[in-house]
């Protein structure tokens, strides 16, 4: 059963018990249980039938989160402030490891923190039982960066300074790569090591070439070499010197780490794989592989590579020169999934085993399935590379780098390689950078009083503080979610706090009463703390402010890179026609011009690969202007200023002109009584009528003609009758009422049911409406309009 279908029969349920629920809720059930006993007993086992499954169903969300769901031992334990916490506190959990798998699922993202423990990673693969992959919970499994020949400090300050040693494949050397400088925030930092080499390399023609993908080994027949010691280090570098490209893929651990390391390496070449271990204390006698990794004559081909490039500096000292992500790849190409899982679907309809994401990479020996997941990562890849960069190709305009889809591609891995590793470094003021608060509050919708304000920015700072020192990563300290709680309630006890944050780890269980110390001190400190609200408008001004000093000291970017040219072959479709266009040129216009010096060349030959419609202008100079029909030159006349003259002195202007208003002239709307009239006795004195063709009138023009002629005269017979009825009367006298032409019920027209039609099949014309005695009881003098009442915040006094 696909996913669509199983939602919508959970939907359909859910609404089904939701009506029910509501119709129950609105009935009188005190009532119903007085009135039918066995109605309440009924009621009384649903209720338990429903508990059990409230109870089971917390069950599971608890396991799957970072939170401890509350024990309901009866239905009034759900109207309880603190259960009711405990189930928001799950609630919340779920939520945010389910914001982090969908980034990981699009591809925005590789995974940071495998979360869940390798218990409830073998767990979560129902369709298929499979042994279990982890006999031991990860937090009891030892630190391995305990043991490292470098272990991690998690409090440096200054700028990371890389960890090569040496530095293969050089353009610039290294001592020059050492020298700091000041970053935007004037924090000293140091520039990365092979940014030249990455900036000026060039990618081979290959990557513009459509060439048929090259077969991969079978996975079934196929096993790949796992290297855990330095000789067996000594030779994959060996057969990793003689690829063309090579697949690497990184598996990463940050739960019980505070920066995190990598714990997995796993590279492929077309005919074989390796799995490294990055977990050994010799791991930083891995930067030899930069022999291969800044080897400009070998493609790096990863998927996803931001966090890659980062965790390769910080633990290893490796550097990528020559980077193909098949991410931007994909979405150059407008593939519908981001993530490598999608990737292989499409073209291996391979199944990733995605519930090892979720694993402990810290794990030794690694069992079957980790071992196998891990190598079908870059197994399949240089193929899907193979078949993405021809598909690239194919769409690709590589005479416009605007529609070059090739060099979009490379241009953003470029970009990606240049990432820059820096310390990070706790702003307990403003909350930015990725350890500080600010991104937490930003995405969550909360209202904080400035005390609670104060407790929140200080447990968050004291959570930092206690993961940089026991080298865990602050969620294992304490939950998101159990901040805001905090911050809310802000407990007084140690009683308080374990009620108030439900998950307690074994770092709080043991660090408690100097939390609540913390928690006390922030709320007396936030009497006169800031408000959450300034603060937060407060940074948005200053990363505003930032943002228009960068535009404005921004330099003018530089054109993108043309593509090295293409071979023929691809380049066949998308050539430009080349034509000769020599003999189609002049030197001169008539409407422009000369159009070049005498001095300059004629034009050459040259190809058109884009047709523009739009008129190009000529340079403006003298000569364009300058008349060439070989007479001499006279100075220009001098204009002289204009003189001022009377009204009384100056000529008298002739009154006719072409430009007449006919409401000036007196002109009106004549009739056509006038109009027929004019046309039919002309004017003598006007001689150009003489010369007028008059044309017959047919006899439809005619009718028309006299039909407005009788109508007109009857029109001013009653005008006439009506002027000469008044004159007869006197100043006091009036009009005698008609009585037998007065509209009454008598003389009411009766509208005809049928529609007759006359000789001429038209129908007959509409008759006045019935008589109606009260129409003109309407006809008295209106009173005062209602007072008008004013709304607030408006006033009508003086209202137009």
């Amino acid at each position: 059963m696909d996913f669509k279908t199983t939602q919508d029969q959970i939907t359909k349920a859910l609404i089904a018990t939701t009506r029910a629920a509501t119709r129950i809720n609105g009935a009188d059930v005190p009532f119903q249980r007085s009135l039918n006993p066995a109605a309440g007993e009924a009621l009384d086992g649903q209720n338990a039938r429903l508990l059990q499954l409230a109870r089971r169903l917390l069950e599971n969300a608890a396991a799957g989160s970072d939170a401890v769901g509350p024990v309901l031992p009866n239905v009034e334990a759900l109207d309880e402030d603190d259960k009711w916490r405990g189930f928001v506190d799950v609630i919340d959990s779920l939520l945010e490891k389910a914001d982090t798998s969908l980034d990981e699922y699009s591809g925005v993202v590789k995974r940071m923190s495998p979360g869940a423990e390798q218990n409830a990673a073998a767990t979560a693969a129902a369709a298929k039982p499979r042994p279990n992959i982890a006999a031991t919970p990860n937090k009891h499994l030892p630190k391995p960066q305990l043991l490292f020949e470098h272990v991690p400090k998690n409090d440096e300050t200054g700028g990371f300074r890389p960890l090569l040693t040496s530095k293969p494949h050089a353009k610039v050397p290294m001592e020059h790569c050492l020298q700091t400088f000041k970053d935007s925030r004037g924090r000293e930092q140091y520039p990365h090591p092979y940014q030249t080499e990455i900036e000026t390399y060039e990618y081979p023609n290959s990557m513009y070439q459509r060439i048929g993908p090259k077969p991969y080994k079978p996975f079934e027949t196929t096993t790949a070499t796992f290297v855990d010691t330095p000789e067996a280090l000594a030779t994959m570098l060996a057969e990793l010197k003689t690829a063309k490209e090579i697949a690497v893929d990184l598996e990463h651990h940050d739960n019980r780490s505070y920066i995190g390391m990598v714990s997995l390496m796993q590279i492929s070449t077309r005919e074989k794989d390796w799995i490294v271990d990055t977990l050994k204390p010799w791991r930083r006698q891995l930067e030899c592989l930069n022999q291969v990794f800044a080897d400009p004559n070998i493609i790096k081909v990863l998927h996803g590579a931001f966090m890659d490039i980062v965790w390769l500096q910080r633990d290893l000292g490796i550097y990528v020169v020559g980077l193909f992500d098949t991410y931007h790849a994909a979405r150059s190409l407008g593939y519908p999934g981001g993530s490598l899982a999608y990737l292989l679907e499409r073209f291996i309809k391979f199944q990733a085993q995605k519930q090892y994401q979720l694993a402990d990479w810290r794990i030794r020996p690694l069992t079957k399935e980790l071992f196998e997941y891990a190598r079908a990562d870059t197994h399949f890849l240089l193929y899907i590379f193979d078949n993405m960069r021809n598909e690239l190709v194919e769409k690709s305009d590589f005479s416009h780098p605007e529609t070059n889809k090739v060099l979009d591609v490379l241009v953003k891995s470029k970009d990606t390689a240049l990432q820059r590793y820096e310390h990070p470094i706790y702003d307990g003021d403003l909350g930015l950078g990725s350890t500080g608060w600010y991104r937490l509050v930003s995405r969550t919708p909360v209202q904080f009083t400035p005390q609670q304000f104060a407790v929140f920015r200080a447990v968050h700072k004291w959570r930092d503080d206690v993961a940089r020192e026991e080298d865990d990563s602050p969620i294992f300290v304490m939950p998101n979610h159990a901040l805001f709680s905090i911050a809310r309630d802000m407990p007084q006890d140690k009683a308080a706090l374990f009620t108030v944050v439900v998950h307690v780890s074994p770092t709080l269980r043991i660090r408690a009463e100097e939390l609540v110390e913390i928690i006390q001190g922030a709320k007396a400190a936030g009497m006169t703390g800031p408000d959450l609200y300034v603060t937060l408008q407060r940074i948005e001004n200053l990363r505003e402010a930032d943002r228009q000093e960068r535009t404005q000291t921004q330099p003018t970017p530089a054109p993108l890179a043309v593509a090295p040219p293409a071979p023929a072959a691809v380049m066949k479709s998308a050539a430009p026609i080349q034509l000769d266009t020599s003999a189609l040129r002049t030197n001169a216009s008539q409407f422009w011009g000369l159009l070049t010096k005498k001095d300059t060349a004629p034009p050459k030959s040259a190809s058109l690969p884009n047709i523009s419609f739009a008129l190009p202008l000529p340079p403006l100079h003298a000569d364009i202007f300058a008349d060439n029909s070989g007479a001499t030159d006279s100075p220009a006349p001098v204009q002289e200023p204009p003189k001022f003259i009377a009204q009384e002195d100056r000529p008298a202007e002739d009154p006719r002109t072409d430009i007449f208003v006919v409401k000036q002239l007196g002109g009106r709307k004549r009739k056509a009584t006038e109009a027929l009239a004019d046309a039919a006795t002309p004017s003598k004195s006007d001689p150009m009528l003489d010369d007028e063709i008059m044309l017959s009138e047919d006899d439809e023009t005619i009718r028309s003609r006299e039909k407005a002629e009788r109508k007109a005269a009857r029109k001013a017979a009653k005008r006439a009758a009506k002027q000469a009825a008044q004159e007869s009367l006197n100043d006091n006298d009036e009009l005698a009422f008609d009585y037998a032409n007065a509209p009454s019920v008598l003389h009411a027209n009766t509208p005809s049911t049928d529609k007759k039609k006359d000789r001429k099949g038209k129908k007959e014309k509409k008759k006045a409406a019935n008589f109606n005695p009260y129409a003109k009881m309407a006809d008295v003098p209106k009173g005062l309009p209602p007072k008008q009442k004013e709304s607030a915040g408006r006033s009508k006094t003086f209202g137009s």
